[in-house]
């Protein structure tokens, strides 16, 4: 659905005289999410954690982690001085891993530039790692109730259903439209209320499967439900068979239980985790093998397969199990690998698969 420069504003002006915005706050004075962590103690530190945990990933798994890394991490200050490796750790399972690493830089430095005070003004939050458009509005609105507009994926569904808007909301024209709607609908007084409540209405009533449409406080306005379309709008994102890769794994474990692990590069796939040593073929997996361990009192004769499904790719994985009596040193050219026991695993950010295979009862 396309719109003419003057329906865009003609429905902007509609937006401001819709008492979308009250309505809203009526419904989350009495059903909003009022007992969430971050919104008991809004501290700018928690607002700031709790949105980037939330980028992607729905509350209900985020509490756990929200509740053990602020024990861990309670403040900035503990953030900054933390070590990459515990910070990961704390992060393990969480998934998306660019965001606790961008979390840890930002940190450091709103230690630096910020006297470490988080910033309240947008420009200088997106000046930091890891915070963008959105996520600097619902900081600014949750942390400080400074008037700011957010359009994370809850708000987007839900204006997109307001007004009818049944195009995929990842369209750069359809986000423009959107962004517009939402700058015109935020209000001017409880802004930290009205920021929770729309996201809230998203996550609760206004899913995207199972909309509840009944219960919403804004049903009389919403153009999807008078038109029967609530399951249609907006658009999904278009579907592409995603693409499949390969690689090879050495899973080296000595009689004691020692595993050998190869921290991967601060960039890419599982950037700054702790990782069995990878290869592109069976050949290199094979020569690595001789190479770091010498010999293998007993490697396992059928090695295993395992499935990891990333954002925009596949990845299959072959993972060939080395079992040595005893540890040899590892070479100063080795010095991306470590043999960690059994209880040093909880202590480095571990990537994907070393989690499943270790631990098979956990999730990704």
């Amino acid at each position: 659905m396309c719109s003419t420069p003057s329906a865009i504003a003609s429905e902007i002006d509609l937006a401001s005289t819709m008492p979308f915005a009250e309505r809203l706050l009526t419904w989350y004075q009495k059903s909003g999410r009022h007992s969430l962590p971050w919104k008991i103690d809004p501290t700018p530190y928690r607002v700031w954690l709790s949105e980037i945990m939330l980028q992607q990933t729905q509350v209900s798994t985020v509490l756990e982690y929200f509740a053990r890394f602020t024990a861990q991490f309670p403040d900035l200050s503990t953030l900054a001085a933390a070590d990459e490796d515990a910070v990961l750790a704390a992060w393990t399972g969480l998934g998306y891993y660019r965001r606790a690493r961008n979390l840890l830089k930002a940190a450091r430095q709103v230690a630096d530039e910020h006297d470490g005070q988080l910033p309240d003004d947008l420009e200088s939050l997106q000046a930091l790692p890891g915070i963008g458009k959105s996520t600097a509005g619902a900081i600014m609105a949750l942390a400080f109730n400074r008037r700011a507009t957010i359009l994370d994926g809850n708000v987007k569904r839900v204006l997109s259903r307001i007004h009818g808007i049944t195009d995929w909301p990842g369209k750069r024209d359809v986000e423009t439209r959107l962004w517009r709607l939402a700058e015109a609908h935020t209000p001017t007084r409880d802004v930290s209320s009205y920021t929770q409540a729309i996201m809230d209405l998203g996550a609760t009533l206004c899913t995207r499967r199972a909309p509840s449409c009944h219960q919403c406080p804004a049903i009389e306005l919403c153009t999807a439900h008078r038109l029967g379309m609530s399951h249609q709008i907006p658009a999904p994102a278009p579907r592409k068979k995603p693409p499949e890769r390969s690689a090879f794994m050495l899973v080296i474990e000595d009689a004691s239980g020692h595993v050998l692990l190869e921290k991967r590069p601060g960039q890419g796939v599982w950037g700054g985790l702790w990782c069995f040593p990878e290869h592109s073929d069976s050949q290199g997996a094979e020569a690595a093998a001789r190479h770091l361990v010498g010999r293998a009192d007993r490697l396992m004769p059928a090695p295993a397969k395992m499935r990891h499904q990333f954002t925009h790719y596949r990845l299959n994985l072959t993972l060939s199990h080395v079992r040595i009596s005893d540890r040899p040193l590892l070479a100063v050219r080795d010095r991306n690998l470590d043999w960690f026991a059994p209880h040093e695993l909880s202590t480095v950010g571990l990537a994907a698969p070393v989690v499943r295979l270790l631990n098979p009862t956990s999730q990704d």
